[in-house]
């Protein structure tokens, strides 16, 4: 049986797509410009801060002037970082039935540690998790394959004992690198015209709860 799971943080563990929605939009508004519906932002929120600042404000400043705003959005994000972030319906139970089943879960993210710290802590998942690598813990992040590598050390289970699930392309490539088993959330911020076929993965979830039937873990 599989040794440990390994989560990404937004658009695979917790939707923080609403926060970080709202936080841009605030943005918006504090500079005079409309907000944007959610609908058209949540697939851009595992990308980042700077996507989703480009994302409200390319065609409205220059290039040059990208960089500050997101500095700002960061700040405005910070404020209401867990005011509407939830775990995906079903991931409550996926982590109680880990847990009973003495499997560790983790969390590697590219998330900054002072915007996941507090957001993990307000959901009370920071003492659940056996290990949270963020993206500033180590001098790489995904789809470097080296937060893996440490998380998996840190639990003290082999790399190919250990599942990664990730929304993005880059948490497969890292996942693959690091050679773990790999799923797609693809209940997660991903594109409808994604071709998840390309990432060249283990497997994809539908819904989180398939991840306890899936042949990785029984």
């Amino acid at each position: 049986m599989i040794g440990a799971i390994l989560f990404d943080l937004d658009g695979t563990l917790v939707d923080t797509a609403p926060d970080m929605g709202a936080a841009l939009n605030n943005l918006l508004i504090e500079e005079s410009l409309a907000p944007i519906p959610l609908e058209i932002i949540r697939p851009y929120v595992s990308q980042g801060a700077l996507v989703l600042t480009r994302l409200g404000f390319s065609e409205q400043v220059p290039e040059s002037e990208i960089e500050p705003l997101r500095l700002r959005y960061l700040d405005h994000y910070r404020a209401i970082v867990a005011d509407d972030s939830v775990l995906f319906d079903g991931l409550e139970e996926v982590l109680n039935t880990l847990e009973k089943r003495n499997i560790p879960w983790g969390i590697v993210t590219n998330k900054p540690k002072w915007l996941t710290t507090p957001l993990l802590e307000q959901m009370a998942l920071d003492k659940r998790a056996a290990v949270v690598i963020c993206g500033d813990t180590l001098d790489k992040r995904k789809p470097h394959p080296l937060p893996l590598i440490v998380a998996a050390e840190t639990i003290g289970i082999a790399c190919e004992d250990c599942v990664y699930i990730g929304d993005d392309p880059r948490d497969i490539a890292a996942g693959r690198a690091a050679r773990m088993k790999t799923l797609i959330a693809s209940y997660g911020y991903i594109d409808r015209d994604a071709r998840l076929d390309e990432w060249q993965a283990g497997g994809i979830i539908a819904h989180p709860l398939d991840l306890l039937s899936h042949p990785f873990i029984n």
